[in-house]
This record gives structure tokens, sequence and C-alpha cells, in this order.
């Protein structure tokens, strides 16, 4: 396994490579200060598993790293590692196709489960995020669930749940359709029929219902 920590401050990276090393007993931790050595080494390595990255960086912000990642390694889940807990932080973070939002506050055993449910094709919200979405009645208003839940049990096919999976990344219609090879217009009908079938109706919502019900989408397409 192999995995990128982006952080300017080399105590934090050194503190994190400890943490992940309880994920895999053959880690290999990569290392970078700023958005664009970052990018360099994932270029350099096609094979990583997932990024993990702050949003307070210099030079370029870790939102406009983010995108740069999305574009450039799509298939590479990108999990932001903040000492921020603002909400909106972490709703931009959603909507620029981030897998997870992990506050530098959480506990090193919340971290690693975090990481293994992104690596499981899952998304990881912060619990205090999850209670705000679905803090309402009707639908928004379920409780978290406690248990990964299969996209079957939710009532979406196995290419919807392809679709599920690319849309969470923040990918564009264009995107999925060429990565998919599909007719943008069957696109549209699959994420209309995802936003029913998770009861919301935006990309931003059902990146937190995929969250609030630990769903696991396919992590190869």
């Amino acid at each position: 396994m192999k995995v990128l920590v982006v952080d300017d401050h080399p105590l934090i990276r050194q503190a994190l490579t400890v943490v992940l090393t309880q994920l895999d007993s053959n880690l290999q931790v990569l290392e970078a200060g700023n958005v664009p050595d970052a990018l360099q080494l994932a270029e350099a390595n096609p094979d990583l598993n997932v990024v993990l990255l702050d949003i307070h960086l210099p030079g370029l912000s870790g939102l406009d790293g983010l995108q740069s990642f999305r574009d450039a390694a799509p298939a590479v889940p990108v999990v932001v590692i903040s000492a921020s807990e603002d909400p909106a932080d972490i709703t931009r973070a959603l909507d620029t196709g981030a897998m997870g939002f992990i506050p530098k506050s959480q506990s090193s055993q919340v971290m690693i489960s975090a990481l293994r449910l992104v690596l499981a094709g899952g998304v990881y919200l912060p619990p205090e995020m999850v209670r705000r979405s679905t803090h309402g009645g009707g639908a928004a208003a379920r409780a978290p669930s406690s248990a990964a839940t299969g996209y079957r049990d939710v009532g979406l096919t196995e290419r919807q749940a392809q679709v599920l999976a690319l849309l969470i990344q923040g990918m564009p219609n264009k995107l999925i359709c060429r990565d998919l090879d599909l007719a943008e217009g069957t696109v549209k009908i699959h994420i209309t029929a995802i936003l029913k079938a998770l009861k919301v109706s935006n990309r931003t919502q059902a990146v937190i219902e995929v969250s609030r019900l630990g769903l696991k989408l396919p992590t190869k397409l």
C-alpha cells in the first residue's frame, strides 16, 4: 500500500506516518510539503492508493490542489486532513471531489477507520457534519448508519453504483461518460435515479448520504 501525505509541517507529516503504519505492515508513505511537489510525486507513483491533503497550504491552496489531483489522477481517492472543522470547508471539499474529510482533532483510531472506509470505496465525513445534514424532517432525519450498506440495498444497479462512485469524486458528467463509455443522456438518467434512490436533491447531499450509510461502491470500474 502506498499513501501520499501532503502537509507543510514536517512534524505533522511524521506523526501521520506513524499513525498510517496501522493500515498495512508494508505501507509506504510519501511526503510533500506543497501541492506542486505532491503532484510530481503522484505522477511518478501511479500506484498510489490514497492521498491525504491539508487544505491550508502555502502557495497553491489545498482546494485548488484537490482539483488538480482530480484532474491529474481521478482514480486516486483524496482525503482532506485539516485543522478546520468549518462545515463550509467540508462542503467545498466535497464539491471539489474529496472522498473524505478528517479533522486533525480526531483520534488516530478514527483516522484509520476513516481511511479503511475510503479505501473500500466509501466516503468519510465527521459525525457532526452528518448530524447537521440529517437534522430536520423526512428522509433527512434518518440517523447515521452504524454498518456498511451494499449499493443494491438502496436500490442501485451496478452501473448506477459505478456512476455514483465517479460522481462523488467530483467528476463532471462528460468525464463520467468517457470513463464508463456512456452517452451523456444515459448518465443524466442514471444520476436522476441515483438521487431518487438516495432521497437527495444534489451531488453534495448524495456524498453526505453515501457517508451516512457507509455505502460501499465499486473501487475498480
